[in-house]
């Protein structure tokens, strides 16, 4: 099987040598991702809205990988605030469906003080997954 990286564009991707994603097989490997906004160039202020937009970056990298959101199977979550958790677990669990992925919170710092959530996810695509993807490219 071959492995194939999936890049989003962020300056941090080249600096750190790192991929956004990591496709090897059926497996997707999903690089920590933080909330930035990269229609207005900033972090939202909340961080359930960080969150929100990491999951949208995510879900565009699966896509290129003909998978989806539904395909995780794992997340790992870094909080910067201990009063933050309930908010983000709730977009979570608006996300995540049966069978939920199993899921890790951790709580601490960040390079960059606007960041207050990163979403690390592994996926495992599934043939419906890669026909639905295919599908909705057309």
């Amino acid at each position: 099987m071959s492995r194939r990286a999936i890049y989003s564009g962020s300056k941090f991707e080249e600096l750190a040598g790192y991929s956004r994603a990591l496709v090897d097989g059926d497996w997707i490997f999903v690089s920590g991702t933080a909330g930035y906004d990269p229609v207005s160039g900033a972090f939202p202020a909340s961080a359930e809205d960080q969150a929100r937009r990491a999951l949208q970056t995510i879900a565009d990298a699966l896509a290129q990988a003909d998978a989806t959101l539904a395909d995780i199977v794992s997340v790992r979550v870094y909080l910067a605030e201990r009063g933050d958790v309930l908010a983000v677990s709730k977009v979570l669990g608006e996300q995540f469906v049966d069978p939920r992925p199993t899921n890790t919170t951790i709580l601490c710092g960040f390079p960059v003080e606007e960041i207050k959530v990163e979403i690390e996810a592994v996926a495992r695509r599934t043939q419906a997954s890669a026909i639905a993807s295919k599908e909705a490219g057309r």
